[in-house]
């Protein structure tokens, strides 16, 4: 059978094209909500006389465009001759009321099997997951499906070669920068750390160095902000790859949001699956950091992998057995890695939210900002720095602070700030923080015992972070610190009052910060 022109969504297929299937024309009835996926409505008599039943997949053809979309009958609903587009199908094909919509046949899914195969715990080989990719990208699995190969994978694992084939599928589905320039650096936290903004301070050390380091970066999906979202509050961070390239080759560096690019496009697909789930499977974990790095052209990288209470990997073993992983496949990808195991038990810096957060980049950048925040940006650049054979090992800490202290690190933020579309010279002055605010008191003497990441990232969040790029919180305190009561513990920012009076609510039953009784003698 002649393999199909094109099969992505969005373009048209021929004709003669492994399609064409028994077909009909139905006219389109639009309805303006979205249905959480690609999904379809026709007429349950005039589906059944043509084969179509419930979770059938069909191509559908507008005068514009083509997907593929999964069918739902109805006898009230729809009448015969009509079918019914959501906003996502009518979207994609341009469709208004009335217009023709060609409905096709589609063949079942080849990835079908290899979803059954690693059900069954069997492996998987790089041309069968070249093929739940490609069909991925297509449109031609259902979320079900999709859910079943993560839950698959979480459930049995996947070995080193799955795995490495899995991130070159992924790469293989997107566009990759093609930079021109050696070496390329690259940093990845695998986060749950509040604050934590470590990748602003990092890429203008390592671009000040002489490296280059075109970093994409992610937004907040459950925390109070991501890097892209922090970024976002002083320069543009939707980028097109060419703009990227350049900004780069001019200045060594960048902090874009990686889900403007496509760049192992299959990933972002993969991630949505992922998250309703709470699956993280280390495969897929891996396949999804590494695919991002390779896709970007990068030779060396650095791993920030935080352990602790609360955070996302528990313990020092786990730790290791996923550095190991990430140096292992890296090294199969032409990658040299280097794992860092850093303590994620607490927030890094003060400010939680996206000015706050931004705030806290440029007084460390200044030189003045939260030691911790400096302490471990320095930390990972110097061995990024040293990976990258720009300095002796040992020695990349004080190369990473010098570039700091110098100003050295700051101008060249500012010089990618501004090449980014921004503010020239920002500094801290330049960004506002929302003015409703609210002191949150310690209500004892004691200590600082612990600072919950989860519950400080929520507190902010209900506040209106980080759609509101001025709201969050500011910690007052830190662990280890002595306070009585009466004593702040930390701000809480938002731009409007019923919004902070939400955020005062939400703390009722919350600890986000947890102090331990003293006698008052032991703090005096």
């Amino acid at each position: 059978m002649p393999k199909a022109e094109v099969a992505g969504e969005g373009k048209l297929a021929p004709k003669d094209s492994v399609w064409k299937y028994k077909q009909y024309v139905c006219k389109a009835k639009c309805f303006d909500i979205t249905a959480g996926g690609k999904i379809i409505v026709l007429n349950e008599t005039e589906a059944h006389e043509n084969d179509l039943y419930t979770s059938h997949r069909v191509i559908l053809r507008s005068q514009k465009a083509q997907t593929v979309a999964i069918i739902d009958v109805s006898s009230d609903l729809v009448g015969r001759g009509e079918v019914v587009l959501f906003s996502e199908v009518a979207s994609e094909l341009g469709a208004m009321d009335g217009n023709e919509i060609e409905i096709m046949h589609m063949q079942r899914p080849a990835s079908i099997e290899f979803i059954k195969k690693k059900m069954d715990g069997r492996t998987l080989a790089k041309r069968e997951i070249d093929t739940v990719m490609r069909e991925l990208m297509e449109n031609r699995l259902s979320e079900a499906e999709l859910a079943s190969f993560i839950t698959s994978i979480y459930i049995r694992g996947m070995s080193e070669d799955e795995i490495v084939g899995l991130t070159e599928s992924v790469v293989g589905t997107g566009q990759t920068l093609q930079l021109g320039r050696r070496p390329v650096c690259d940093k990845h936290c695998i986060g749950g750390v509040a604050g934590n903004r470590t990748t602003m301070v990092l890429v203008p050390i390592i671009a000040a160095a002489g490296l280059y380091i075109p970093k994409t970066s992610s937004r907040s999906i459950t925390s109070a902000a991501g890097t892209a979202d922090t970024m976002e509050v002083l320069a543009n961070v939707s980028l097109e790859i060419d703009e990227m390239r350049s900004i780069v080759q001019k200045s060594h560096g960048c902090i874009v949001w990686g889900g403007a690019l496509k760049l192992a496009s299959a990933d972002d697909k993969l991630i949505k699956i992922r998250n309703p789930l709470s699956l993280d499977p280390k495969g897929v974990l891996l396949a999804s950091i590494l695919a991002k790095k390779k896709s970007v052209g990068a030779d060396n990288v650095i791993i920030d992998i935080p352990i602790g209470r609360g955070a996302k990997i528990a313990d020092q073993k786990e730790a290791n057995e996923l550095a190991h992983d990430f140096i292992s496949i890296g090294k199969r990808l032409d990658m040299k890695i280097e794992v860092l195991v850093t303590d994620g038990s607490e927030p890094v810096g003060r400010g939680i939210g996206p000015a706050l957060e931004c705030r806290d980049v440029l007084s460390v950048l200044s030189f003045e900002g939260p030691p911790d925040l400096f302490d471990k940006s320095c930390q990972l650049a110097g061995a990024l720095i040293e990976l990258s054979g720009k300095a002796k090992k040992g020695s990349g800490y004080a190369v990473a602070q010098r570039l700091v202290t110098s100003g050295k690190a700051l101008a060249k933020f500012q010089e990618i700030v501004e090449l980014q579309g921004g503010q020239k010279n920002a500094n801290v002055d330049d960004i506002p923080v929302a003015s409703y605010k609210h002191t949150v008191y310690a209500k004892e003497n004691g200590r600082i015992f612990h600072i919950d990441n989860k519950m400080i990232s929520k507190v902010a969040r209900a506040a209106g972070a980080p759609n509101d790029k001025a709201a969050g919180l500011l910690l007052l305190c830190e662990r280890g610190d002595k306070v009585n009561k009466g004593d702040p513990l930390f701000e809480m920012h938002s731009d409007s009052e019923a919004k902070l009076d939400f955020a005062i609510k939400a703390l009722e039953g919350w600890e986000p910060v947890e102090l331990r009784r003293v006698v008052l003698s032991s703090i005096d």
